[in-house]
């Protein structure tokens, strides 16, 4: 799962140049980097060994020199313009409440629905988060086989909890969930899907799996907010959008994180901590399609370099998965 997640960082869309480093002098860097190199050829990768080195000392000296000419060598790199169909967009929830299946989640849904009718793709996940709602995930699946799947995979993150003597529902809704007004897991899942619009579901990916297709795609991943972002950057997104409710910081190390927020008070206590209000859809103000066009076009603008509040501040969060994974 390790390799799997470095391979798909090592070869995602925004990232430049790379530097593998690895403690043993096994190969191992180097296997990710041939890995990484089929995926991207001709991307900028150099490896090296913290043993081989002669220990962290020798090692930090020869990864500057090793980083320094990487960034040489992408320096003359030039921005170029490219079809919103070729985007890749992501979509999160984290510390979720009543307003995020009412407003935050419904106006991302509209922002995905938008990208995929102009030949886009979209990415969502959470696999724990959908309990009790994926009978009504899998009726928008595109054939029985994904409509499957989405059952499956549900099927098995409650089959792997009862093994330890554990329920999904056990833990979910957390205590901030539940303090921020959601009852039960169906109602935390009900909203979670929504971030995912109402195009059909092309397929379901295991965790951190390329992102192939166009349309709209399900990952396997767990509730985990920092693992799941991840997981969708090393699949290939290039900029998740994170609804929360009760407020996150989180970024990532390899892509932008979008965030949006319905709960006025929270935006009110949290400001710096995010690109987008849909509170006044919670007010009355305005309708969640008006306010998933405006996402639309702030999400472009972030897309063609204006930073996400998660870049601004430094938030570059990235973590691996591995509880229950064997490979």
């Amino acid at each position: 799962m390790t390799d799997r997640v470095l391979i798909g960082a090592a070869s995602a869309p925004n990232v430049a140049a790379v530097l593998l480093v690895n403690q043993a002098n096994d190969g191992r860097d180097s296997h990710i980097a041939h890995e990484a190199l089929l995926r991207t050829p001709g991307r900028p990768i150099s490896t090296m060994s913290i043993e081989a080195c002669g220990g962290s000392v020798k090692a930090i000296a020869q990864g500057t020199t090793l980083a320094g000419a990487l960034a040489d060598a992408i320096a003359k790199a030039e921005r170029e313009e490219f079809p919103v169909s070729e985007l890749i967009m992501a979509a999160e929830c984290g510390g979720s409440d009543a307003t995020s299946g009412m407003a935050s989640n419904p106006v991302v849904g509209v922002c995905a629905d938008i990208l995929i009718d102009f030949g886009g793709t979209v990415c969502f996940s959470e696999t724990t988060e959908m309990m009790g709602a994926e009978h009504i995930l899998a009726r928008r699946a595109c054939n029985e086989e994904v409509a499957r799947r989405i059952i499956e995979i549900v099927a098995n993150v409650e089959k792997a909890a009862n093994a330890v003597g554990a329920t999904v529902a056990g833990g979910n809704p957390t205590p901030g969930n539940m303090a921020g007004g959601l009852s039960t897991i169906e109602e935390k899942s009900l909203g979670c899907i929504l971030k995912g619009g109402t195009r059909p579901v092309q397929g379901v990916l295991d965790f951190a799996q390329p992102i192939t297709g166009k349309g709209l795609w399900l990952m396997d991943t767990p509730g985990h907010d920092a693992v799941s972002v991840s997981a969708k950057a090393a699949g290939g997104s290039h900029l998740n959008i994170f609804t929360t409710g009760r407020g996150s910081p989180l970024g990532n190390a390899i892509q932008p994180v979008m965030k949006v927020c319905a709960n006025a008070a929270t935006v009110a206590k949290m400001s710096d901590n995010f690109d987008f209000s849909a509170a006044p859809i919670i007010s009355g103000l305005a309708t969640k399609e008006a306010m998933g066009r405006e996402l639309y076009r702030l999400m472009i603008a972030v897309c063609s370099g204006q930073l996400a509040v998660a870049e601004a501040i430094g938030h570059y969060e990235f973590a691996i998965h591995h509880i229950g994974i064997l490979d």
